[in-house]
């Protein structure tokens, strides 16, 4: 699996020809990243939740590439009323090929910007050739997550957000890495967008050091190999 950075917790998932787009927010970052809507194969669009720094640019997705499949809650799907999509809940799961992705809570909040419900904040857990890749979204730290390893085996990489004010901060997040989740690996998301979640890159490094965990600090635009 190959993950490319496109900010806050938007990444570009490819496993096995197929190209996954979580909580398209691209735009923002598109100067620095250089990523192109136009020129990708989007296969599905996966959001964690409903707020506009994780859906703004999904309706622009599906203009591209309206065979795209929505996974979602049901209360996400609905609302960009997009038929070809995958609304999945709590302990629901997607799947193709090898690939499944599971549903898994979050400690956060969901509304569209223009006030519509957006059902229940929610991570993912990718399963694949024996290894388990957690997409946290957005989300405080929570018991829930200590559970993950025991349902779904070791968590090869766990993809946290580290930005503080609206999320975790980078020293609950390696809390949540090392004593909870416990992986060995973490990239860190949801971070210097804006300026209430700028953060101490040095500082954020050596609290994840403190625990044993690596945090990669990935650039816009970077790709990462699981």
């Amino acid at each position: 699996m190959k993950i490319q950075y496109l900010g806050q917790n938007c990444f570009l998932f490819t496993y096995n020809g197929k190209n996954i787009l979580s909580d398209p927010f691209y735009n923002h970052g598109k100067v620095q990243s250089g990523f192109d809507i136009a020129a990708q194969k989007i296969d599905f669009i996966l959001i964690t939740h409903a707020h506009g720094d994780h859906t703004a640019d999904v309706k622009e997705v599906l203009q591209h590439h309206p065979e795209a499949r929505i996974i979602a809650q049901p209360e996400i799907s609905a609302y960009f009323g997009h038929s070809n999509s995958i609304d999945i809940n709590f302990g629901g799961s997607a799947k193709f090929d090898d690939l499944k992705i599971s549903m898994v809570p979050a400690s956060h909040t969901s509304s569209f910007p223009d006030g519509t419900y957006g059902g229940e904040p929610c991570g993912y857990v990718f399963r694949f050739q024996g290894k388990n890749v957690y997409l946290a979204g957005d989300t405080g730290v929570m018991a829930d997550m200590g559970i993950f390893p025991q349902l779904f085996g070791n968590i090869d990489l766990a993809i946290l957000p580290i930005g503080s004010h609206y999320t975790m901060c980078a020293r609950k997040a390696s809390f949540a890495a090392a004593e909870l989740l416990k992986t060995n690996k973490v990239i860190g998301c949801h971070f210097d967008t804006f300026a209430p979640i700028k953060i101490n890159h040095e500082e954020a490094l050596k609290r994840f050091e403190e625990k044993g965990v690596e945090l990669v600090l990935p650039q816009l635009g970077e790709i990462l190999d699981v």
